[in-house]
């Protein structure tokens, strides 16, 4: 009998809850309804917009992970690197080399934007074994990042030069030069770097132009450990 009473509570509690839970939603729907129905035609095409562009929005990420955006990635060889820049309008290459430590450090950085920027894809490639990409595009100094936008190469973050010029340099302030080449959706403010507000980094940053960027000679040391 004691048995029988509690299952009898339990439902009974249990019955309580879903009833309640029932009128809860029942009445969100009816405040949604009313909403709607209070709305003129300017503010239901306002909400029709809006709708649409998280669907085309929701589509696009669809499409871009389906690239391989949104993880930070080593390709093989020089030849995937041609058919990776391919498929992708915003494409942030780095050339690296394991034996210098620096890289490590970028590796460390653009693994966290990979993620947060789906829009552009994160790439890596050893230059040790890409030796023809690297005569082509010129590149002499590891880390050197390509910035290549519908299958062009725009610009280059040649060692830690651009970054405030040390190590310790924050994800934030790669961010932001990643932005000033039109590379990533920057919603910061690219006329203050980062680094700017940091002692430490020392003097302020001028942007550099792109062909400045791609001919300064760059110390070496950014080269070594």
């Amino acid at each position: 009998m004691a048995a029988d009473t509690s299952v009898e509570i339990l439902q009974k509690v249990l019955e309580n809850e879903i009833l309640q839970t029932a009128k809860v939603v029942e009445e969100h729907l009816d405040a949604e309804m009313q909403k709607l129905d209070q709305m003129d035609e300017d503010e239901l095409e306002h909400l029709k917009q809006r709708r649409l562009e998280a669907l085309k929005k929701a589509q696009q990420q669809k499409q871009w992970l389906s690239k391989g955006h949104g993880e930070y990635r080593e390709i093989p060889s020089e030849r995937d690197f041609f058919q990776e820049v391919k498929e992708s309008k915003n494409v942030v290459c780095h050339f690296y080399r394991d034996t210098t430590f620096r890289c490590q450090i970028m590796d460390k950085h653009l693994t966290v934007l990979a993620k947060k920027h789906v829009e552009t894809k994160f790439l890596k490639l050893n230059a040790e074994k890409s030796p023809f990409l690297c005569e082509r595009l010129r590149i002499k100094v590891i880390p050197t990042v390509a910035l290549i936008k519908d299958g062009k190469t725009q610009d280059y973050i040649v060692g830690f030069t651009d970054l405030g010029n040390t190590d310790d340099f924050t994800t934030e302030t790669l961010e932001w030069r990643l932005g000033c080449a039109d590379i990533i959706n920057y919603s910061g403010n690219l006329m203050e770097p980062p680094f700017q507000s940091q002692k430490k980094f020392g003097t302020s940053f001028t942007k550099l132009d792109k062909k400045t960027i791609r001919g300064k000679k760059y110390d070496s040391d950014s080269d070594d450990d």
